[in-house]
């Protein structure tokens, strides 16, 4: 019974996926959905912080910043002529770039949480060290606020931080680069 309830979802995924034919609204509900999911790996971050009480450190820091940005580039991009191929192009492009960012922040720390403990580099100042003499501190304060060490490994459903950002930057990424390549020539 459960192969055919697996199969029936598959197969009706294919045919929602398969039976799009505009590709302007298609483009646009995949940059949609990016905005969506950045939101919501917002609202998580956020919450892990001031709910749960995780501390975080200056690279968890720039990787919530990357996924903040992120879900304004895209929202930007819903603004962009979509129905012409150099229009979904350049959306494709823009809203690329926060992802790459925060992807190479996030293999950064995978890989100094990798290290020995004696041997981790300093993550350097908090961010509200840095910037505190920076115009309208106030206002963006409790984004960029935390502590905590770029070495302490911090687990969701077991799996390190660093691990999920790489794995929503690495979605968003193919995502937008797999609805650019199948809306190519309409």
């Amino acid at each position: 019974m459960r192969q055919g309830a697996s199969y029936a979802a598959i197969s009706l995924y294919f045919r929602v996926w398969f039976s799009i034919k505009d590709a302007n609204v298609n483009y646009r509900k995949a940059l949609a959905l990016v905005v969506l999911l950045a939101a919501a790996t917002s609202v998580g971050s956020f919450y892990a912080q001031y709910v749960q009480g995780l501390n975080p450190c200056p690279l968890c820091i720039i990787q919530r910043v990357a996924v903040m940005a992120t879900g304004l580039m895209a929202l930007l991009c819903l603004l962009w002529p979509l129905a012409k191929q150099w229009g979904r192009t350049a959306a494709a492009l823009l809203a690329s770039m926060a992802p790459l960012g925060g992807l190479g922040v996030a293999f950064y720390q995978i890989w100094l949480q990798s290290l020995p403990q004696m041997e981790q580099p300093s993550c350097g100042a908090p961010w509200t060290f840095r910037l505190r003499e920076a115009p309208l501190f106030d206002w963006y304060e409790p984004v960029i606020r935390g502590t905590g060490n770029c070495g302490v490994v911090e687990r969701v459903f077991g799996v390190p931080l660093p691990i999920w950002s790489a794995l929503f930057f690495s979605a968003v990424l193919l995502w937008l680069w797999l609805m650019w390549w199948r809306n190519r020539r309409a």
